[in-house]
């Protein structure tokens, strides 16, 4: 540090000594504006200036000779609107500048210091423009921000924001909840008092996701402003956007929320905290991930009130609940849930251990994270930072005298390894793959180094499922469609020809209305795909057979493919066509 400083009281001196050879100062002026930046630092010729040594403007037009640097006056300048919002309002009042004037791909930008090469670097990227620096006074720099741009404080402009929502200022109001058998923890987003405006923005966002029962947030800068979305029923819709300038505050409040460090920006972070609304617990998972235009944060909202655990309200076409509910009665051997992120295998997951929840099982789970408290399971979470891993803690489980042991997601060998050992040891293991359909599960398997007559005799069944958004009933309403436009869709004849009343399909759909929020849909509910493993399964197992004679195998058998399952629900009038090719684009006969 002290070197850094001789080394810009060296610079300062070569400038004034520039000054004072131009007769604009004075060596004793030089001396004393030296001897005050050695004691409190600072610029040299903020010093010179408030000094009263020289005037701003004529130290400006010294620079601009010296450094054959344009200068210019901004008192009285007009800007044009459109030149004007190239840079963000909060960049300009960050480095103290203004764009006056574009050219073909020229942008002319006045600033303070119009030598600082990484201000320049990140206009130019950031504004797709080559960025001509011109000189300006500091203090006509920011009466033109405050011009142009508006004087409104943060806290003006937050409580408009405010006030343009339909959410009472009382519904979003922080108060922390010490006396909460959850500690420190817990944040109350309802209750009367008064709030910072960026911690009244924060719960708004949380308070209005939570009500349109979102399962995700995404807070996210753009170049211009801070763009926010809610995953309602799997599909992201856009809010109201707020000025960008408040995006950094609204940032750093979420990441203290979740405990996570709010000086550290570059590196993702993932973090928790727990939120009380209204009485309901509320999980919160919170990620940090910096991107081209700043951080973005993501929210997963985990309600327990929201947790489906009985089998029968998962969707299950009837057959595949007989399936599946005998499947995970077995004493020992794997059962894979299938499906990529946020296809609900969890719940599913969840679901099974509840049923077979008695205080005669002994019921151990290791997860990351743990999304939901089921009582009367012993439910652990991964810490990969003192080394518990799944194949770690998998390995712990056996130790425990476990009837039942649930692994989050096997993501390697050593994993599946283990899950192996435990099922051939007379123990019935729940895990989740990442796959598009309950067949490709065994090539997956088979890809991490498994041997096929290992896979063959220990797996159970493998559950492939999505989740589907379901027509709302308050504006549900049917309407006639061809035979043949569904055949398009590579639907069976068979199921077209048992759906036809005098020779005419009838599908619902969803006009779109204020309790659906104009989609046409509320709430989701599961499709499912199950392949139960049969003598004839086994040995095409043994066999290395390729995925498709795998489907083929269990098709024959009786098993409903995902196009199948939502197929049905369809023509019960659950969902719509375009569900259908939405969720199961892919998986066509």
């Amino acid at each position: 540090m002290a070197g850094e400083k001789n080394f810009q009281i060296n610079i300062s001196r070569r400038l004034g000594e520039m000054l004072v050879s131009s007769k604009f100062i004075d060596t004793k002026q030089l001396h004393d504006a030296l001897e005050a930046q050695r004691a409190k630092g600072g610029k040299l010729g903020h010093l010179l200036i408030e000094k009263g040594y020289i005037s701003e403007k004529q130290l400006l037009s010294f620079l601009s000779e010296q450094f054959s640097i344009e200068f210019v006056d901004l008192a009285g300048k007009d800007i044009n609107e459109k030149v004007l919002q190239i840079i963000p309002e909060n960049i300009a009042r960050r480095y103290n500048l203004i764009a006056v004037e574009k050219k073909d791909n020229i942008l002319k930008v006045a600033m303070e210091d119009p030598l600082n090469i990484v201000v320049l670097d990140d206009l130019k990227m950031m504004t797709g423009y080559e960025v001509k620096p011109v000189f300006g006074s500091e203090s006509d720099i920011a009466i033109a921000i405050d011009k142009f741009y508006g004087t409104k404080s943060s806290k003006e402009a937050l409580d408009e924001i405010l006030r343009k929502t339909n959410t009472q200022e009382e519904d979003i109001a922080v108060v922390e909840d010490d006396k909460s058998e959850f500690g420190d923890d817990i944040i109350s987003l309802e209750g009367k008092g008064e709030s910072a405006p960026i911690i009244r923005l924060a719960n708004l966002i949380l308070s209005s996701a939570i009500n349109a029962h979102a399962s995700d947030i995404h807070i996210e800068p753009t170049y211009k402003e801070t763009r926010v979305r809610f995953r309602i029923d799997g599909v992201l819709h856009s809010q109201p956007a707020f000025p960008k300038k408040f995006h950094n505050a609204i940032i750093s409040r979420l990441k203290i929320m979740a405990n996570l460090d709010i000086s550290e920006r570059r590196l993702p972070q993932d973090g928790r905290t727990k939120l009380m609304v209204k009485d309901r617990e509320i999980d919160l998972r919170v990620s940090s991930l910096l991107c081209g235009p700043g951080e973005k944060i993501v929210m997963r909202i985990l309600d327990s009130a929201g947790l489906k655990l009985k089998l029968e309200d998962l969707g299950f076409e009837p057959e595949n609940l007989a399936i599946f509910s005998k499947c995970i009665k077995e004493p020992h051997g794997i059962s894979l849930i299938t499906g990529p992120t946020g296809s609900g295998k969890s719940t599913t997951l969840y679901s099974a251990l509840a049923t077979l929840n008695d205080p005669s099982v002994n019921i151990v789970t290791i997860e990351d994270p743990i999304e939901y408290n089921l009582e009367g399971i012993n439910q652990v979470m991964v810490n990969t930072g003192i080394g518990l891993t799944f194949a770690a803690g998998l390995r712990s489980f056996l130790r425990q005298d476990p009837d039942v042991i649930m692994v989050g997601e096997i993501r390697d060998r050593e994993t599946i390894d283990i899950a192996i050992n435990a099922a051939m040891t007379g123990h019935s293991v729940f895990s989740t793959l990442h796959t598009n359909d309950a067949a490709s599960a065994i090539t997956r398997i088979g890809m991490m180094g498994v041997e096929p007559f290992l896979t063959s005799s220990t797996l159970i069944m493998v559950v492939a499922q999505r989740l589907v958004r379901i027509i709302c009933e308050n504006c549900r309403e049917t309407y006639e469609v061809k035979p043949e436009l569904l055949g398009s869709l590579s639907i069976r004849k068979s199921f077209i020809d048992n759906n036809l009343k005098n020779g005419k399909i009838i599908l619902s759909r969803g006009k779109g209305c204020d309790i659906c929020a104009n989609t046409g849909y509320k709430g989701r509910v599961g499709i499912h795909e199950i392949l139960e493993i049969n003598d004839e399964i086994r040995a095409l197992i043994s066999a290395k057979a390729e995925v498709s004679k795998l489907k083929a195998a269990g098709i024959k058998n009786g098993m409903l493919t995902l196009r199948e399952s939502v197929v049905r629900k369809l023509f019960q009038g659950d969902t719509t066509v375009e569900e259908v090719v939405r969720v199961t684009g892919s998986d066509v006969d």
